[in-house]
């Protein structure tokens, strides 16, 4: 290694932390671009929604590789990937049977990969061959009859597209160590690209008026290169109503944690975490790590206490079936929502942390506190800094009332006591019970130093 002097050594920092700057500038400026104020009617819907399903279907299912990343990843070849176009046939493609499934188990909407990184669409799109229709011996177009069976059952329907695609041949570097081209130096060819990419964002549009546009892959490129403000103009000229996730370099309606739950409520108004039910997105034939009913319930409480969504993913068979294993975790997590919905649909953001040692939730009047309580807990349960009189306390899932005791309450001081509530272990829920707690008035909290 080759020596560097302090006076390199500062220009080499200082040429750095410029870089970072401007890249974290950029970064935060390109979030702030739409404004919440000015989208905040049409996002109603999806702020009460809560739950909705990821349908990760594709010919990876096949051979259960990873989708389009077992050969960016260099684990089997491109061409050895796209000979499972030959075995996808969605035999057993029942769109109803999704449909019903996914509004048993609660949701209020499903987002499905119109096309993934690998660029074959799941629809009959005019614009290549590479399609479910064209080029699989299912001869079916996924998306628009299950468009039609969701919205049938009161459901949003969305639609995932991939800005990238490996197998475009106007796409640079489908693989990491290669540069096919540098977009400087082609710019015919990425114009090509951009091109056949924005309209087939415009074919998904017409064909299916999606209520919401989930995107993925912007990360390659930059907001200008892939002309993001265009492409969202786009979509609301002829469907102004649709809302449209934040991977489109900034220029998205709510923010999009993958897989890791946030541990305080992002700052942007509206957000979704998306997270699978095993450890893939697509169906692995391999993959038998499943997440729990109680695990997903409890993780699924932890999201809406704080504000956000549960986009629980599902991966279909090559066939068309969803695996026995994903549809007994939705039908879990639909009968607990049955018993418990009051306490998620609707409701806003709970109380800080600190004052319950455990999500909550609250009515959009803040006169109804809601309790998670995730196990099976035993004992007594504590709440801190609640100003409130409590006029009622039951176990939501099946009515049992409840007492409490106000403990170190002075009547000289304006600091609330200390709540406990008994629950006795044969009102609790067998995954996570709820409390409904009926407040005289909006909730008033304290959260001082307890002085005088």
């Amino acid at each position: 290694m080759s020596s560097v002097n302090n006076t390199d050594m500062n220009r080499l920092l200082a040429r750095t932390t410029f870089l970072l700057l401007i890249f974290f500038t950029k970064h935060t400026l390109a979030q702030k671009m739409i404004d919440a104020n000015s989208i905040r009617e049409k996002m109603q819907w999806f702020a009460d929604a809560k739950l909705g399903i990821f349908v990760h279907a594709g010919i990876y299912a096949v051979d259960g590789v990873d989708e389009s990343w077992s050969f960016y990843n260099k684990k089997i070849s491109h061409s050895s990937y796209m000979q499972q176009l030959n075995g996808f046939t969605l035999s057993q493609y029942n769109p109803n049977a999704w449909a019903d499934l996914f509004k048993e188990a609660g949701a209020r909407y499903a987002v499905i990969t119109t096309k993934h990184h690998d660029g074959v669409a799941m629809y009959d799109t005019r614009l290549n061959k590479l399609s479910s229709v064209q080029a699989t011996p299912a001869k079916k177009d996924l998306i628009a009859p299950l468009f039609e069976a969701l919205r049938q059952r009161g459901l949003k329907a969305g639609a995932y597209y991939s800005l990238i695609d490996w197998t475009h041949t106007d796409y640079p570097a489908f693989l990491r160590d290669s540069n096919r081209y540098r977009i400087p130096d082609d710019y015919n060819r990425w114009q090509r690209f951009r091109q056949f990419f924005q309209a087939q964002v415009v074919e998904i549009n017409t064909l299916f008026k999606p209520d919401l546009f989930w995107f993925d892959g912007d990360w390659e490129h930059s907001a200008e290169e892939w002309e993001a403000a265009k492409v969202r103009q786009l979509i609301l000229r002829d469907n102004p109503n649709a809302i449209i996730n934040s991977r489109l370099q900034g220029y998205g309606d709510y923010e999009t944690p993958e897989q890791n739950i946030p541990l305080s409520k992002p700052a942007y108004p509206w957000w979704e975490l998306c997270m699978t039910i095993n450890d893939n997105w697509g169906y692995q034939h391999k993959d038998n790590n499943w997440k729990t009913p109680g695990e997903i319930i409890s993780i699924f409480t932890d999201v809406v206490g704080t504000g956000g969504n549960l986009l629980l993913d599902v991966g279909p068979k090559e066939d068309g079936t969803i695996p026995p294993e994903a549809t007994h975790v939705l039908r879990e997590l639909g009968g607990w929502n049955k018993r418990n919905g009051e306490a998620v649909f609707g409701t806003l953001a709970g109380i800080p942390n600190g004052h319950f040692y455990g999500p909550t939730t609250l009515s959009k009047d803040s006169t109804v506190l809601y309790l998670f309580l995730q196990g099976r807990p035993t004992g007594t349960l504590k709440i801190k800094g609640l100003a409130n009189q409590i006029n009622s306390i039951t176990v939501l899932g099946n009515g049992t009332p409840l007492t409490h005791k106000v403990v170190g309450k002075i009547s000289w001081s304006k600091v609330p006591g200390l709540i406990f509530i008994d629950v006795p272990q044969q009102a609790l829920d067998p995954y996570v019970t709820v409390l409904k707690l009926q407040l005289a008035g909006p909730v008033t909290l304290y959260s001082g130093t307890g002085g005088l």
